[in-house]
């Protein structure tokens, strides 16, 4: 065995086969039935040529067809890329050629912008379609490509585990966006990524030293089995991971299938299926999450539910003290990470709101100076935060802009550094800054965006808040707001400085404050930086 997510889910299948692994709207599947499935399209796959480390795309939504489809690849030691659904044709050809995909799944409504990507020379030989409510219908066709329904393909006549030996270099490849710039694939041993991002199979508690001891903790009772609902999109890679976490613990996916987040069909499945762990992406999800909860008082148990998350974007103050509220028997968190680095520290709920502190992760989580050297808890000095030990191998086919990510110091040791700016106190918490990327320089001062957003959505007229910095030929860049207020409000851009101001430092303020009927945001629910800083440039050069 290795530290090879493949050979830990077949461990855990072979002690718990007739446990509930993965729930899917109306679709349940023990682990043995779920593996089953996964052998059986792996089978599939195999005989139309897939072979280990070759890529295929997953433009899919959340459903037990990502799941599936994931575990199939893994087994043949072939490289899952998750596909942001929401890219047209352009953006989609760009991933099939930059990821090097030789298969893709696709949802069957998603056809036109497939057909568009793959219409010139393409490296994909081979589309499974999700039926996406066309059942009976012919599967999608395109020229010189073969296509058909994921049924069938999932129903291959073998669906034996006969696979050759894998290994804990196998990769595992995150696309990741980011803020700005192009997506870009994050390569990951699964050695790493299962210490870095699963929790070393032991959630909460010291990792296991040996892959055997995953299934054995599981049947010795000393792992609990968490059932965990990955709100978030499955392209996105906090939801990917906790997924593969509860499995390793012997626990349950619960997925809320389609498009879209929809608060009251996941807080019915909460409900139905006794989760224990909720993972939401930032305001965006938890708002409409809490006021569907709000709006209906005592309609769904959530007794079970004793940990909500949130990775990948931040928790407004004024959120998370309402789901407080309407949970006070849950732990509210933010948690932090990057697609880069995993799992990083848990945030300190100080309910002042303002920007995030949280306690690092022991000795591998840092904050490095320009010289590369940890600056010293109490230090007052600004430097990025770094992660060492299980971290990824690079950027997919980027060589510069993984020498420029991943750096080694002095010492000879290495390094990933994402961006963030952060400083470390006397006790050694870490307060992060924001993503130098999209830090705004005004007037020689630096305004991250992240905390002034935070500081505008806790005017209780906001729903949202997106800061960008806009070019001024005095300032450099002057701190822009974009608004999305709450549903029959009205509020003046003065009231709204006038209310930041009490917030944040005078420079930090907004200089100009527009209103935008909704906001872009990536399907991770983190902010589209780029959207917003096109949009206020338009806006204050109409």
């Amino acid at each position: 065995m290795h530290f090879n997510i493949a050979d830990l889910y077949e461990s855990v299948t072979d002690v718990v086969p007739d446990r509930t692994a993965l729930v899917s709207g109306s679709a349940r599947f023990t682990f043995a039935e779920l593996d089953t499935r996964a052998n059986r399209l792996a089978h599939a796959l195999a005989d139309r040529g897939l072979k280990a480390g070759q890529h295929l795309g997953l433009y899919l939504y959340n459903g037990e067809e990502y799941m599936i489809a994931m575990l199939a690849a893994f087994k043949l030691r072939a490289v899952p890329i998750n596909v942001n659904y929401r890219y047209v044709a352009e953006e989609l050809k760009y991933l099939v050629h930059d990821g090097d995909l030789t298969m893709l799944f696709a949802e069957s409504d998603l056809a036109g912008e497939v057909s568009g990507a793959l219409a010139e020379k393409t490296p994909v030989t081979t589309v499974v379609w999700t039926e996406a409510g066309n059942s009976g219908r012919t599967a999608p066709t395109i020229e010189g490509v073969e296509s058909g329904w994921f049924r069938d393909f999932a129903a291959h006549d073998n669906g034996v585990r006969d696979f050759e030996e894998r290994s804990d270099d196998d990769l595992y490849i995150v696309y990741t966006g980011g803020t700005t710039g192009m997506p870009k694939g994050v390569m990951w041993r699964q050695g790493d990524i299962f210490f870095a991002g699963l929790q070393g199979g032991r959630p909460g508690d010291d990792p296991v030293s040996h892959p055997s001891e995953v299934a054995a903790h599981i049947v010795a009772g000393n792992t609990s089995p968490t059932c965990i609902s990955p709100a978030a999109p499955l392209i996105h890679g906090a939801a990917q991971f906790a997924s593969w976490i509860a499995l390793m613990t012997g626990g349950k996916v619960v997925l809320t299938p389609g498009r879209s987040f929809d608060a009251a069909l996941t807080l019915e499945s909460i409900s139905r299926e006794a989760v224990g762990v909720l993972n939401l992406v930032g305001d965006a999800m938890a708002r409409p999450f809490a006021e569907m909860l709000e709006a209906n008082p005592g309609k769904y148990d959530l007794s079970n539910l004793y940990v909500v998350t949130s990775a990948g974007a931040v928790l407004s103050e004024h959120v998370k003290q309402k789901l407080k509220k309407l949970l006070p028997y849950t732990m509210i968190l933010n948690n932090f990470g990057a697609s880069e680095t995993g799992h990083q520290g848990t945030a300190l709920d100080t309910g002042e709101g303002g920007p995030v502190k949280f306690f690092m992760l022991g000795d591998n989580t840092a904050v490095l100076d320009e010289e590369m050297q940890p600056i010293a808890p109490g230090d007052p000095r600004i430097g990025k935060l770094a992660r060492t030990g299980h971290i990824p191998l690079g950027y997919y086919k980027a060589p510069e802009k993984t020498a420029a990510t991943f750096v080694h110091d002095k010492e000879g040791r290495r390094w990933v550094i994402p961006g963030d700016f952060a400083t470390i106190d006397e006790e050694g918490i870490i307060t992060l800054l924001g993503r130098g990327a999209v830090c705004i320089n005004t007037g020689g001062e630096k305004v991250f965006p992240e905390e002034v957003e935070e500081a505008l959505k806790g005017h209780p007229a906001i729903y949202d808040a997106v800061v960008v910095g806009v070019s001024d030929p005095r300032w450099g860049e002057r701190v822009t707001a974009l608004l999305k207020l709450r549903d029959g409000v009205t509020v003046t851009p003065e009231e709204v400085m006038a209310h930041c101001r009490t917030k944040v430092a005078g420079y930090k303020v907004p200089r100009d404050v527009w209103f935008v009927e909704s906001m872009e945001r990536h399907p991770s629910g983190k902010p589209d930086y780029r959207w917003a800083k096109t949009t206020a440039t338009a806006l204050a050069n109409p």
